[in-house]
C-alpha cells in the first residue's frame, strides 16, 4: 500500500496544523492521558544514537522529538523538518530550540545529502503524507548504512476487544478534547479520519520493508491504536 486516502489533501492538513499550532502539545498531552511523553521516549530510545551523532526529526512540529533528544545529550546535532513554518516558530521559541536546525521542507523530498544522519525519527507524521513508501525511502536516502529509522504514529484499532472503545475514543473524546484545548474540535475530527484511512501495523511494517530497511519491528500501545515502527539499512 503506497497511498492512504482521506478528504484532506497536502494543503488542507498544511492549513490544519497551521491552524491548531498554538495549542496542538497541549491537545496531545489531553488526548493521550500524557502518555505521548513516554512514547517519545520509548522512540529516542529505539533510535539508539550515538554521542556526537546526527539526527533528523522529520516533521519536527514545535519540536517535542528534538528537544528531548537534546536534553539527553547535548553532543548531538539535530535538523528539525517540517512544512508547517507555525509550528516550527513556536519550536525556535522553546527552552532547548534555539539549538535544533529548522528547516522547512517536505517529507518526501528531504533537503539532505544522502548517507548522512545516524537516526531519523518522526513522531505523528507518517499517516499525513501521500505516498508513504516515498517518505520511508526518502528516510533510507538520508539515513548512513548501520543508522535506525524509528516512526510514532497512530493506526487503526486492531480487531479486539479494544476495537470498539477506542472507535468511540477517536470519534467523540478527542474531537472534545481537541475542542477544549485547541478549540477546534472539526479539526481533530481529522486524526480519527486519518487514523482508521491509515494502515495496519503489519502494512506499515512491510513498507518499511520494501523501500531496504532491514529488522523491522514494531510495538502497540494505548489498546493499539499507536505504535511505534523501527528497522535498520
Amino acid at each position: 500500500m503506497l497511498r492512504h486516502s482521506t478528504d484532506y489533501g497536502r494543503n488542507d492538513v498544511k492549513r490544519l496544523f497551521s491552524s491548531i499550532s498554538s495549542n496542538y502539545d497541549l491537545a496531545n498531552h489531553w488526548m493521550t492521558w500524557g502518555q505521548d511523553v513516554k512514547w517519545r521516549r520509548e522512540l529516542l530510545v529505539k533510535a539508539n544514537l550515538p554521542p556526537g551523532g546526527m539526527l533528523l526529526d522529520v516533521g519536527v512540529g514545535t519540536g517535542d522529538l528534538s528537544i528531548e533528544a537534546l536534553s539527553r545529550d547535548k553532543s548531538i546535532l539535530v535538523v528539525g523538518v517540517d512544512f508547517t513554518p507555525e509550528m516550527m516558530q513556536l519550536g525556535r521559541q522553546r527552552e532547548g530550540g534555539e539549538y535544533v536546525r529548522w528547516v522547512n521542507s517536505d517529507a518526501l523530498n528531504l533537503p539532505c545529502p544522502s548517507g548522512l544522519y545516524d537516526a531519523v525519527v518522526s513522531g505523528f507524521v507518517l499517516r499525513n503524507v501521500l505516498v508513504v513508501e516515498r517518505a520511508l525511502a526518502e528516510q533510507y536516502r538520508v539515513l548512513r548504512a548501520g543508522g535506525r529509522v524509528v516512526c510514532l504514529d497512530t493506526t487503526p484499532p486492531a480487531d479486539d476487544a479494544w476495537h470498539l472503545p477506542v472507535r468511540l475514543y477517536l470519534h467523540y473524546v478527542i474531537p472534545f478534547i481537541g475542542g477544549l484545548a485547541a478549540g477546534d474540535g472539526d479539526a481533530y475530527k481529522y486524526l480519527a479520519r486519518s487514523t482508521e484511512a491509515f494502515m495496519k501495523v503489519e502494512e506499515l511494517a512491510t513498507c518499511f520493508q520494501n523501500v531496504g530497511f532491514k529488522d523491522v519491528q514494531y510495538q502497540r500501545f494505548m489498546g493499539g491504536v499507536v505504535a511505534i515502527h523501527w528497522g535498520s539499512k
